[in-house]
Formats: structure tokens, sequence, C-alpha cells
């Protein structure tokens, strides 16, 4: 069970995992130590998994973001594991979900510009049989963030 003075850790860490350990025990009203402790068990207990440094995409010229649903006939534990290989090898897939419904699997692709997406689109297309697969070009990010709620932790 994590009490208040965790989940304020988290949220802060969440918000800058670089905060000196001195203004993290200010902010969390805990010494030092007692502070380092509990970021320690975090760690340890695997709720904090790792602490990465988020980069600026425009600034990474990597400002096109596309939403790609996959759709395949095949379900077998070969081809997922194939699938899985496919996006694994793709560093410009960043993120991708197996689904309910309708669409099989959702990914989402950081690339410089649409010409780029259509490379990747190929060397994916190139390793695998889909039944369809649908892309989406965002116009505007409303909102992002890595933060995840700590409320229910």
């Amino acid at each position: 069970m994590l009490d208040p003075r965790d989940r304020k850790i988290l949220d802060v860490l969440q918000e800058d995992a670089a905060i000196p350990i001195a203004d993290l025990a200010e902010r969390t009203a805990l010494s030092v130590s007692a502070c380092w402790r509990r970021i320690r068990r975090l760690e340890e207990d695997g709720l904090i998994a790792k602490r990465v440094a988020l980069l600026d995409r425009r600034k990474a010229k990597v400002p096109t973001t596309v939403f790609v649903s996959v759709r395949t006939s095949r379900h077998s534990m070969e081809w997922l594991e194939k699938f899985r290989q496919a996006i694994a090898d793709i560093p410009e897939i960043v993120e991708a979900y197996r689904l309910t419904g309708e669409i099989d699997y959702l990914l989402r692709i950081t690339v410089p510009d649409v010409e780029t997406y259509d490379a990747v689109y190929k060397q994916l297309i190139s390793r695998l049989d889909f039944t369809d697969i649908s892309s989406f070009i965002s116009m505007e990010e409303l909102k992002f963030t890595t933060a995840i709620p700590t409320k229910y932790a």
C-alpha cells in the first residue's frame, strides 16, 4: 500500500525524474534519507520501472505521429511472435497494443514525414501478411503525458 507521501514522490518524479533528492524530500516533507529509502523501495517493488529522458519530437526531427490499426486473419502464437519481432525491429514504432474488437492491433509510429512512414509501412508488410492496415495521421496533439495517475496504486 502506498501512503500520500509515496504518491507525492511518484507524482513529482513523473514530472521530473532528475529533481535533486533534497528538493524532492522538501516537497514531500521527508528527510533526504527517508525520501531516498522510499524511492529505493518503490524501485525494488517495481512500481518505478525505470527513469528516462523524454525527448521533444519536433527538436528530434520526428514531428509526425501516425496511428495504425492492424487487422489480421491469423491468430496463432507463431504469427503473434513474428509480429512482436517485426515491431521490435522497427524503432519508429514507439507503442503497440493488442486490442479487443474489430481492430487487432494499434500502433503509434513517430517519423519525420509521410514518406518515412511509407518506408516503415513497406518494411512491416514485407515481413507479415495482414488483412487490413489503416493509417491515421495526427494533425494536432491535444494531450500527451507519460504520467499515470497514482491514486489507484
